[in-house]
């Protein structure tokens, strides 16, 4: 992972907010993301396809629900920059956490259901 590729995919706070929701929570869809940070779905979805290219992010479609992770094949300086970024910040995400959290409906990721 180029530094500069990297560090400007993470540069938007849409995109930097996604990626440490999506780091904790393991995997997200685009509804749990809207749901956490308040934004239309297509303005999620163009973030999520920009992290995708850029090689951070990794999806996988089960049913009608795609789930984006973490490229597992990230470098570790790369996941260590993101978990310290999360560990050493936790206040960033407490409202978007907050709101996951009490999104009544979620995708479940077993058996295709929302």
């Amino acid at each position: 992972m180029d530094p500069i590729v990297f560090f400007k995919s993470i540069a938007d706070e849409t995109r930097l907010k996604s990626v440490l929701l999506i780091d904790q929570k393991q995997e997200l869809c685009v509804c749990e993301l809207m749901n956490a940070l308040e934004l239309s779905q297509p303005k999620i979805s163009r973030h999520l396809a920009q992290l995708k290219k850029s090689g951070l992010l990794t999806d996988r479609r089960q049913g009608q629900w795609v789930f984006y992770r973490l490229n597992p094949d990230l470098p570790a300086w790369c996941q260590n920059v993101l978990r310290e970024t999360s560990e050493m910040n936790r206040g960033y995400l407490e409202k978007a956490s907050l709101l996951l959290q009490q999104m009544n409906v979620r995708p479940d990721r077993f058996n295709n259901l929302c």
